[in-house]
This record gives structure tokens, sequence and C-alpha cells, in this order.
């Protein structure tokens, strides 16, 4: 049981649910690069190849080199690479610059003290309200 446990806090961290939407997404993105890169520009290297039956191909001893489905293909590899580089590493790693530099706060979670302080303050002004607490300014002890 213990490992089922330990897996499912794996599958629930932030970063792995992250992970499979980055992957989902960037599979979708490929296949709208790849459809445009098929639908318009190998048909467009077809016909600057002279058009017809062979377009964007050559033969030899009758098997079919298709070199325009491989320029189809670095197109699009090319293209994907591009919107990931710029919409997600550079964004990402201008934005970890300005932590390193400290211009920029990463995400902060409270420490221990500052929770308990602040639960502190909460019961003062509770107490402030009731007329419960003692001269020192300490909550009595309830009975149960």
């Amino acid at each position: 049981m213990d490992v089922l446990k330990g897996f499912k806090d794996f599958l629930l961290r932030g970063n792995v649910v992250d992970l499979a939407v980055a992957v989902v997404i960037g599979a979708a993105f490929t296949a709208v690069v790849t459809a445009f890169t098929s639908a318009f520009l190998k048909p467009l290297i077809q016909l600057f190849s002279g058009g017809g039956e062979f377009a964007g191909s050559f033969v030899v001893n009758g098997v079919v080199f298709d070199y325009a489905s491989f320029i189809n293909a670095l197109i699009t590899f090319v293209i994907t690479a591009a919107v990931i580089y710029f919409l997600v590493v550079l964004p990402l790693k201008y934005v970890e610059e300005r932590r390193r530099r400290g211009e920029e706060e990463g995400p902060a979670d409270p420490t221990d003290i500052e929770l308990l302080t602040e639960i502190r303050d909460l019961l003062r002004e509770q107490s402030g309200r009731s007329g419960d607490a003692g001269p020192d300014g300490r909550i009595p002890q309830q009975d149960r």
C-alpha cells in the first residue's frame, strides 16, 4: 500500500500534471503544423520541382524517393521548435534570470513562524473582542 501512496503522490505532484498537459498541447500543436505543411508547403515544393506525377520525388530502378515529404517534415520540425523556443523556453529563461538577479521573487510559502504569528494575532484579535484575554494578553484554558 505504501508503494501505491508514493505513486499517487508522484502523479498528483504539480510538475507531473504540467508535463502531461504540455505533452498533450505539444502533440496537438504538432498535428496543426503537420496539417499546414502537408496541405500548403508540400504542394508548393512539388509545384516548384516540376509538377506532374513524380513531382517532389525521383525514381531509381522503380523505387520512388519522395524528397518533398522529407523537406515537409524538416519544415514541420523547424516551425514547431521555433514556436516552442520563442513562446516557452525564452520567456521562462528570462523569468529565471530575473529571479537570479533578485528582481523578481519566486513563489514563497509562509514559514512555520509566520503562520504561528498569524494564528496568534488572530487569536488575540478574537479574544480582544470577546474580553476573554487575561492581563498578559494570553487566552486562558477553556473548560472542556
